[in-house]
């Protein structure tokens, strides 16, 4: 094979291949447990007045707010080439293009065109989907196809943002947020394609979460919301296991986040957020307390929030950056003035918070005491090809001591151990 070295040492089994990943790879959005814990260690813990030091850009990544996938020596992004949609693989230490990969169509969108989703390795295949619901499946070494679907195929309707969800691969499966009358959630078999489950009794349109693998009561099962509901559904056959109502408004997008038998949601538009528990016989508490408002405090509209012990960090809409009691809901501590609106990563024992209109990534301890600020720099250069109603959207991911910031067509990677 003529591969690059950085990957050629890790093809050669499936099983060997999966063995190679070392730990602090990101193989799919929000990292191997899709709850934005980084467990990697040794990292700055300031930076200079400039920033950390820039290792690499990459300046042809086009249109489109996908996040990054980081695995076995290569990085995953999509965006925009000769009028569609692309999957891109390149060197995560050196910054150049080993492969790309066409898709599917552009999605056209006054917010900014392209593709808003992040990719998922595994084993020797990378799997995607693009803003307008083309679901495809590649071979990591050369981006060859071997599968492709549609959320069209399975009944789905493209929300008005595009498909923004990251699929899930587990075990055999790829899970996917068709929406629409065959079905919200499909599972596919991840060799060929081919559908195994619809679930048939939970018909809502698909809105712009990501679904994430849980086991509650020791009851494995996927867990997503759409514009009407959160629920939970059975990996063997999709049957609703529970679900609870809550609508949100305009669109709901932040990934729900599972501890125990705890589930939490928050959405922006002023919605807020919901958390319960649900018992061996699925049935559903409510934990916050609608009259003390606990349910408003955190209104988080697309920068994701993050679980760590027993608080959760993001921002809420009209109260900054904040922490927030996971059990109680009660606001713990908020910075409104110190960084504008945007996207929050963690790693190392602090959070990094990126600035969505100016492009600032500000290094904050990870503490429930209060914001505590180390560090902070501007990206640069920034896009000449945003569109004047899009901002940063994508979320900062650190991968093997190195930190990927992107704006549209640039990506950066600065080097943080």
């Amino acid at each position: 094979m003529n591969l690059p070295r950085f990957i050629l040492p890790t093809l050669l089994t499936t099983a060997a291949f999966a063995a190679a990943a070392p730990s602090s790879d990101w193989p799919q959005w929000r990292g191997p447990a899709r709850d934005d814990l980084s467990k990697e260690t040794g990292l700055l813990k300031q930076w200079p007045a400039e920033g950390p030091k820039k290792l690499w850009s990459f300046t042809n990544a086009g249109q489109g707010y996908s996040g990054f996938a980081v695995a076995y020596g290569a990085l995953f992004t999509m965006g925009t080439r000769d009028g569609s949609e692309v999957l891109m693989c390149l060197s995560a230490e050196k910054g150049h293009e080993v492969w790309s990969a066409k898709l599917g169509a552009i999605l056209g969108n006054k917010w900014g065109d392209g593709p808003r989703g992040t990719p998922a390795v595994d084993g020797e295949k990378v799997y995607t989907l693009g803003g307008d619901g083309t679901l495809v499946c590649l071979n990591v070494k050369d981006g060859k196809e071997v599968w492709r679907t549609t959320m069209k195929d399975l009944g789905g309707k493209t929300p008005g943002w595009g498909y923004t969800e990251s699929v899930l691969v587990d075990g055999k499966l790829v899970l996917c947020t068709p929406g629409g009358p065959q079905g919200t959630m499909a599972a596919l078999d991840k060799a060929t394609g081919k559908l195994v489950w619809q679930s048939k009794d939970l018909t809502n349109n698909a809105h712009y979460s990501s679904i994430v693998a849980a086991a509650i009561n020791g009851q494995p099962q996927y867990i997503q919301r759409t514009m009407e509901t959160v629920f939970g559904v059975s990996p063997k056959d999709g049957k609703v296991l529970w679900q609870v109502p809550y609508p949100g408004k305009t669109a709901v997008i932040p990934t729900p986040i599972v501890k125990g038998n705890q589930v939490y949601v928050t959405a922006g538009y002023g919605v807020g957020c919901l958390s319960f528990t649900i018992d061996d016989a699925n049935n559903v508490k409510m934990l916050y307390d609608e009259t003390a408002s606990t349910d408003k405090v955190m209104k988080n509209h697309h920068g994701g929030v993050i679980l760590l012990g027993d608080h959760v960090y993001g921002y809420s809409d009209g109260l900054g950056w904040i922490c927030q009691d996971f059990k109680t809901g009660k606001l713990v501590w908020q910075e409104r003035s110190k960084l504008g609106k945007g996207a929050i990563a963690y790693a190392d024992g602090h959070f990094y918070c990126l600035d969505e209109s100016n492009g600032t990534l500000a290094l904050i301890e990870a503490s429930p005491s209060a914001w505590n600020e180390k560090s902070r720099f501007k990206l640069d250069p920034q896009t000449a090809i945003r569109s004047p109603s899009g901002r940063i959207w994508t979320h900062p991911v650190i991968s093997n001591g190195r930190l990927y910031l992107r704006d549209q067509d640039l990506i950066h990677c600065y080097a943080v151990k």
